[in-house]
């Protein structure tokens, strides 16, 4: 029996109709693609095409915030290039390098660099004679005195420094060491990659550090959180360490601190009352906390960066919980975290996006595109911040950082002295912390030195100069 031809023409428009939307939507995810989306595919520094470019465009120079060039390509009369970094190793981590690969900022930066936005004209009279256009020239955040102050601080240890603004997310300074000359990548390639050399290793945004009692930060605000605020009742008598079951955590130095709040206890960086506290904790409440504090997540940077991790639940030891607590145990932080972290402190809980580039600028200084501060997420509440302020201050004025506190700027900081592991007495000194004065952008760090000794004889010292050269 024939299907009526009313039902028939039914059909008929339901599949023009499905077949009419479906192309609709992708027209109009095409569009979206070519205005939000082409241009991040384009830039990616896994897209090998961007090496084509080369082919037309002179790559173009790596700038600092006042002017330095820190990369720039050298053309000699056979047509010849070399890509030049004029301080060797000053800016190795940050500027990275173009040959065997690409690292740091000619890693992430090359399509733009490849680009060229000369006048029309000059690029055909460049076309007519068959010579390479200009290409345009990233101009970064990266302050070259703090950088150079920064680089000079480390001394001979290895380790790390990152400096950022907290109000706009822009990175000042980045050192790692031990560092390499990205003139001689391509001689010294083989040497470089073989062994246990890591000197390409960046270890301000990539290295993994037991964080010590810099952590003690993220045990305070969960001690905070648990009881609501509540913290004032809380009082410890330290008599250099602390026992529970079969395990003992002792003060640094087996210092007595005697009695103790809960401020003294964090600006004393005491452990064996952190020990004690800790053991007061929900853990699984910690967890939750740590993980929305960026741990075990990719953090906010387009740039190389490595993940933190923390792991603790209820099932956990007794001597997990304490050694957790202290910031020892498994947790595992980079230097980039614990600099955001102290800079959302700093700005009432909001944690801006960190990024390294503020404007790219074609050869003739026309700005072509230009970065602004972004807000990533509020990590703290305004209140929880105020409160993590108020001991960091207390580091300063009457704890680890003392050091910092005969200066005119006003300094907020958490020192930490970091054992390696369980088989050696060497420990990494930290300070995390930022400073402010009227005038000026509050500015952030993140230090460590590497195999130093306590942090108020190493971090804290290379803190203070790179605070006194920017308040300068």
């Amino acid at each position: 029996m024939a299907q009526p031809k009313k039902n028939q023409n039914r059909e008929f428009a339901v599949v023009t109709y499905l077949f009419l939307f479906l192309f609709i939507a992708l027209i109009a995810y095409f569009i979206y693609f070519m205005v939000a989306k082409s241009e991040n595919f384009i830039n990616s520094p896994y897209n090998s095409l961007q090496n084509l470019f080369s082919e037309h465009v002179i790559r173009g120079d790596i700038e600092t915030a006042d002017g330095h060039v820190i990369a720039k390509t050298q053309t000699y009369k056979d047509g010849t290039e070399k890509r030049v970094y004029p301080y060797d190793n000053l800016f190795a981590h940050a500027v990275g390098y173009s040959v065997n690969g690409k690292a740091g900022l000619e890693n992430q930066t090359n399509f733009l660099l490849l680009r060229s936005h000369s006048s029309a004209i000059e690029q055909l009279v460049n076309d007519i004679k068959g010579q390479k256009n200009q290409g345009d020239t990233v101009v970064t955040n990266l302050n070259y005195e703090l950088q150079t102050v920064a680089y000079d601080a480390l001394g001979n240890y290895d380790g790390a420094v990152i400096v950022m603004e907290p109000a706009t997310g822009k990175i000042l300074a980045m050192v790692s060491k031990p560092d390499y000359n990205p003139n001689n990548i391509e001689s010294d390639w083989e040497e470089i990659t073989s062994g246990e050399s890591s000197v390409l290793f960046n270890r301000a945004t990539q290295g993994k550090y037991t964080p010590g009692s810099v952590f003690k930060i993220c045990t305070t605000l969960e001690y905070y959180r648990e009881n609501n605020g509540n913290v004032n009742d809380y009082l410890f008598d330290c008599k250099s360490s602390f026992t529970y079951g079969l395990k003992t955590i002792h003060c640094a130095s087996d210092k007595v601190h005697g009695e103790e709040d809960l401020m003294l206890s964090f600006a004393n960086s005491c452990n064996s009352s952190y020990a004690n506290l800790s053991l007061t904790l929900d853990m699984d409440h910690f967890q939750q906390t740590c993980d929305e504090l960026l741990f075990n997540d990719a953090l906010p940077i387009a740039f190389e960066s490595g993940k933190s991790s923390f792991s603790i639940s209820g099932d956990s030891s007794d001597a997990m919980v304490m050694e957790t607590g202290i910031g020892q145990g498994k947790t595992l932080v980079s230097p980039l975290h614990m600099l955001l972290l102290v800079s959302a402190i700093d700005q009432d809980g909001q944690l801006m996006t960190p990024y390294l580039v503020d404007h790219v600028e074609n050869d003739e200084g026309a700005v072509i595109k230009e970065n602004s501060p972004i807000l990533n997420s509020q990590i703290f509440s305004p209140e929880e911040a105020k409160f993590l302020q108020e001991y960091m201050r207390a580091v300063v004025t009457d704890g680890t950082g003392r050091k910092l506190n005969d200066s005119e700027y006003e300094a907020y900081g958490k020192t930490g002295t970091a054992q390696v592991s369980d088989t050696t007495d060497k420990t990494n000194a930290w300070f995390v912390g930022y400073a402010k004065m009227d005038g000026y952008e509050d500015i952030a760090l993140a230090i460590v030195v590497e195999d130093s000794g306590s942090a108020s004889k190493y971090a804290v010292p290379a803190a203070k100069k790179i605070f006194d050269a920017y308040f300068d």
